[in-house]
């Protein structure tokens, strides 16, 4: 799966000369946290409501109500957005990006097609991937095991459950407690618990939770 099916797009953009105020609003009202800045069709920068948060806050002095929404709508987006920004192409893996996102802790990529911005994958892009990837929307037996990490230990589990007519609605594989194992997340579909754990048993080295 690569990031341009995964994205939100129209991505919504920002001009470098916004004022934060304005900026601010138009995160309210459109509900994002972040925006791509973009002058003359090129990514200048990124902008997200923290960096406008910040810059709020930080000019909260003395000042009068009056006097300081003069200073706030005289501060652009420019003066307080990223600059030096992470990004991405459409046929970037999904997980290439989750990973830069993951690694230099940040929320969201701008997704570029020659320079141009054309879409933005977020944290919230990721989140609804991983619904889907673990079934969570979706009535099953879900099944959490530690195997033994070897070849065809996955197919001989798999084939197991499709000889009882189970059905996979989900599979996952994940980390074990050392390099000689995994640990997999399943949901089956078509099988009850007991038929399900009665079936997973002799193929797994152990269970580590099971439920409906």
């Amino acid at each position: 799966m690569l990031v341009g099916e995964r994205m939100s797009k129209p991505v919504i953009t920002i001009s470098p000369e916004m004022p934060i105020t304005d900026a601010v609003n138009m995160f309210k009202k459109e509900h994002i946290r972040r925006a791509p800045v973009v002058k003359d069709g090129k990514l200048v920068g990124i902008v997200t409501e923290g960096n406008l948060m910040n810059a709020s806050t930080s000019s909260a002095t003395t000042l009068s109500i009056w006097e300081l929404n003069y200073l706030l709508s005289k501060i652009k987006v420019a003066d307080v957005m990223t600059k030096n920004v992470m990004t991405v192409a459409e046929d970037t893996p999904i997980e290439q990006a989750a990973r830069i996102m993951a690694d230099n802790k940040v929320g969201g990529l701008p997704v570029l097609r020659d320079a141009y911005v054309v879409g933005i994958i977020t944290e919230t892009d990721l989140f609804k991937l991983f619904l889907e990837l673990m079934g969570a929307r979706e009535m099953g037996v879900r099944v959490t095991a530690l195997v033994t990490d070897k070849p065809g230990g996955l197919a001989e589990l798999s084939a197991a459950i499709a000889a009882q007519k189970g059905n996979f609605v989900s599979f996952g594989v994940f980390t074990g407690e050392d390099s000689s194992n995994r640990v997999v997340t399943f949901k089956v579909g078509g099988m009850t618990l007991e038929q399900v754990k009665k079936t997973v048993d002799p193929h797994v080295k152990e269970i580590l939770d099971i439920r409906s």
